[in-house]
């Protein structure tokens, strides 16, 4: 049976990347039988980026600890070839610093293999949609680091650059409301639009401000305090 999730018809196209040939068959193996069309796995970094490139997933299913090049070199290098790629961390680790290192790296959200089945199949279809899923107790963490962030001096300023990108209202009223957190399915019940017009907002917006994902968007909003209006 073929899963939708917000507007979306097709299967979610999913790959595996996890070290464990069992942990990896069977969460594939879940997937599969649950209605996601499981593109490629992976047992190592340098499988897991030139497989990610052929298959072109929607979704990446990411385990942090693996060989040959870590989970957040991985996370980095397939989210730069292919920013519409979303990429789900799934690990044993909950230790805050492995949590803030996935996101910043390009990671939409992170599970603990502790998870249920049912709790996986869910993030992984809000993760395919854009948004944000973490593991309970963790998306507070993830929210009050994009805050430290932004109040940092950030990498050396473009000031004065030609192109202040003009977003319309409605590219600034969502923003304002990713900003805060919210999921898109949120932000569209808010402002009694689709779930598809609030995805394609937020991709106009990352356009305009040449950001790459919603870390950035969040990031870039919160600077402007934008989270606070």
């Amino acid at each position: 049976m073929t899963e939708t999730s917000g507007d979306r018809q097709d299967p979610i196209r999913v790959m595996v990347v996890d070290d464990h040939p069992m942990w990896r068959d069977a969460v594939a193996r879940d997937l599969a039988e649950s209605g996601f069309e499981v593109v490629a796995t992976a047992g190592d970094g340098d499988q897991a980026v030139r497989r990610a490139k052929a298959a072109a997933p929607d979704v990446l299913v990411l385990d942090l600890n693996l060989p040959a090049k870590p989970g957040v070199q991985v996370c980095k290098e397939v989210v730069a070839a292919n920013p519409a790629l979303r990429v789900l961390v799934l690990s044993a680790s909950g230790e805050h610093a492995d949590v803030l290192e996935a996101v910043k790296s390009g990671a939409t959200g992170y599970l603990l293999k502790s998870a249920s089945t049912g709790e996986l199949q869910d993030a992984v279809r809000r993760t395919a949609v854009g948004d944000p899923v973490f593991t309970p107790g963790l998306a507070g963490l993830v929210l009050g680091e994009y805050r430290r962030l932004a109040s940092e001096p950030g990498p050396a300023p473009d000031t004065g650059e030609p192109k202040a990108p003009r977003l319309t209202d409605r590219e600034t009223e969502v923003l304002r409301l990713v900003a805060k957190g919210l999921s898109y399915k949120q932000i569209a019940e808010r402002l009694v639009i689709s779930h598809r017009t609030v995805q394609n907002h937020v991709q106009n917006t990352l356009g305009k401000l040449q950001l790459h994902n919603r870390v950035e968007l969040v990031r870039y909003a919160i600077e402007r305090g934008l989270d606070d209006e």
